[in-house]
């Protein structure tokens, strides 16, 4: 698949308009429902090819993948089918009951990861999973995300020494979703 049939993919099945209410806050006239692009297989295939290629390419030390719960799990887990790098879950918070962690798999201190995301807009929840695999004593430098909102996500995570490596910028999707609804003018 082409960059240029993903991000049509990606509109026609996740893109929305409307009055939507994001997990910054902030309100929004679009949305783009990661559970609509993460669901497809021939997306989440190709997602995982990309993410894959990304990591390999912007963060060569990686030696597993983490992605946050519940968003980006599928995308981690298809990253890591492509890439053949384990990865890690992390939770929103530790569960409470049984080994009672915040991340799930197997790690050793000091290993290299990089965080997988679907969509960024504040980068607030990214920022939650980088404290917790760098409180695990785990390595973060790098992210990859499937949209950038361009709503200052990059740039918070930059504050705290991780890049972030999107696939896709929400005026590209934007472009997309404005020439296929209007395809002649």
């Amino acid at each position: 698949m082409t960059d240029a049939e993903l991000r049509a993919g990606l509109v026609e099945h996740a893109y929305l308009e409307g009055d939507f209410v994001l997990r910054s806050g902030k309100r929004s006239r679009y949305y783009l429902d990661k559970y609509r692009f993460e669901t497809r297989p021939e997306l989440l295939r190709a997602l995982g090819h990309r993410i894959a290629a990304t990591v390999r390419e912007r963060e060569p030390e990686a030696v597993r993948l983490a992605g946050p719960e519940l968003g980006a799990v599928a995308l981690a887990a298809a990253a890591s089918l492509e890439s053949g790098l384990p990865f890690l879950i992390v939770r929103k918070a530790a569960k409470g009951y049984g080994t009672d962690k915040r991340l799930e798999g197997v790690f050793d201190e000091g290993d290299c990861v990089c965080l997988v995301e679907d969509v960024v807009t504040s980068g607030g929840a990214l920022l939650e999973a980088v404290g917790a695999v760098r409180e695990a004593g785990l390595v973060c430098r790098n992210a990859v995300c499937v949209v950038d909102r361009e709503e200052g996500g990059a740039d918070a995570l930059a504050r705290h020494a991780v890049r972030l490596w999107p696939l896709f910028r929400a005026g590209e999707l934007l472009e997309t979703a404005k020439t296929a609804a209007n395809p002649h003018g």
